[in-house]
């Protein structure tokens, strides 16, 4: 059984979860907490496996919390997030700090959604019980170093990153180190709507590349990154000379929308053989057919190492259909990547 710790300021949402939790056969809410105090008192007694979070909380809010507990006493955690334009920042700094992922509150009135909620609660508290923590350490993203070992690349390369749970910071992680004169690089996480929009913006202010949510009819421009719009799956066409985004209100794929599938095998057909692709941490198998396919037509094709992956879901997949061309930790991303676009 996964032991679970329910720490929310509102009875309601604690009842709700409680329930749902104790519905899943494999799961058990050993506990619940108002807050971080009791919450604290609770995890030296309890010693949950998992921990769902609320952000806002009388006494100390959830960020304060998380700090002190991925620095002191790093666990999995999830949080439960009001998913609206001011929820999401400080959402996206939860998952900076270590949380392993995030839930929307559930709508206890609309009891129609409470099943498809539920599933999507018990396969995130079940990834995050075997989720890879890293220690909180506070650092100044202006001390990573870019790669500006390569001075120019082919003019017809395109960077390509399919990311699900553990993506935010792990694109974070690729981006930051990215040159201004680099490729253009397109972008698929699995993420909601408004939380891709304040992803872009967080991504634009710490990198030295221009990072924006991706916008019908975009030419992709070196030293540009172009992330999916988290209701629309991404694609990239040719008209011309010229490759432009595609936004696709198609239906989900692999359960998702945006999905790296559609990005990757957009690539297969408008980019080809000059796509350098990767495949980071996440849950399913999202993204390895389409690098399998870019692979076989000759495109430059990596997914992240077991060791640097939060969840090595999607990048396992691929590797074992055999559609990367090599296993890559984390750090070493951005590098391969520029690599493998570089002029010779």
């Amino acid at each position: 059984m996964i032991k679970v710790l329910v720490i929310d300021d509102s009875p309601l949402i604690r009842m709700v979860l409680t329930e749902i939790l104790q519905q899943a056969g494999d799961i058990e809410v050993v506990g619940v907490a108002e807050d971080p105090y009791e919450a604290r008192e609770k995890i030296k007694t309890l010693h949950p496996d998992v921990l769902t979070l609320d952000v806002e909380m009388p006494k100390m809010d959830g960020i304060s919390f998380l700090k002190n507990l991925m620095r002191l006493r790093p666990m999995p955690v999830i949080m439960v997030s009001t998913l609206t334009k001011q929820g999401s920042p400080v959402t996206l700094e939860a998952l900076e700090i270590g949380a392993v992922d995030f839930i929307a509150k559930p709508s206890v009135n609309v009891a129609s959604q409470l099943q498809s909620y539920a599933e999507l609660l018990y396969q995130k508290i079940r990834v995050a019980h075997k989720a890879k923590l890293r220690p909180f350490k506070p650092h100044d993203d202006k001390d990573v170093t870019v790669v500006n070992e390569f001075k120019a690349f082919s003019s017809q390369a395109v960077l390509a990153i399919g990311a699900s749970t553990g993506g935010t910071e792990a694109i974070k992680e690729v981006l930051i180190r990215m040159p201004t004169h680099c490729p253009p690089i397109v972008v698929t996480q699995h993420i909601p709507p408004v939380f891709s929009t304040s992803f872009a913006l967080r991504m634009d202010k710490t990198c030295a590349i221009t990072v924006k949510e991706a916008v019908d009819g975009d030419v992709l421009k070196p030293g540009f990154a172009y992330i999916a719009p988290g209701d629309q799956h991404l694609k990239v066409v040719r008209r011309g000379t010229q490759l432009h985004c595609l936004l696709d209100n198609g239906e989900l794929v692999n359960r998702h929308k945006p999905a790296v599938d559609v990005l990757f095998h957009s690539l297969v057909e408008s980019v080809g053989k000059h796509t350098s692709a990767v495949l980071l941490t996440g849950m399913g198998s999202d993204g390895a057919r389409g690098l399998l396919a870019l692979r076989e037509v000759g495109a430059h094709t990596f997914a992240q190492d077991e060791a640097t992956s939060v969840v090595w879901g999607m990048p396992r997949a691929a590797f074992e259909m055999n559609a990367a061309q090599a296993l890559v930790p984390l750090p070493k991303v951005c590098q391969q990547l520029l690599k493998s676009a570089a002029r010779n």
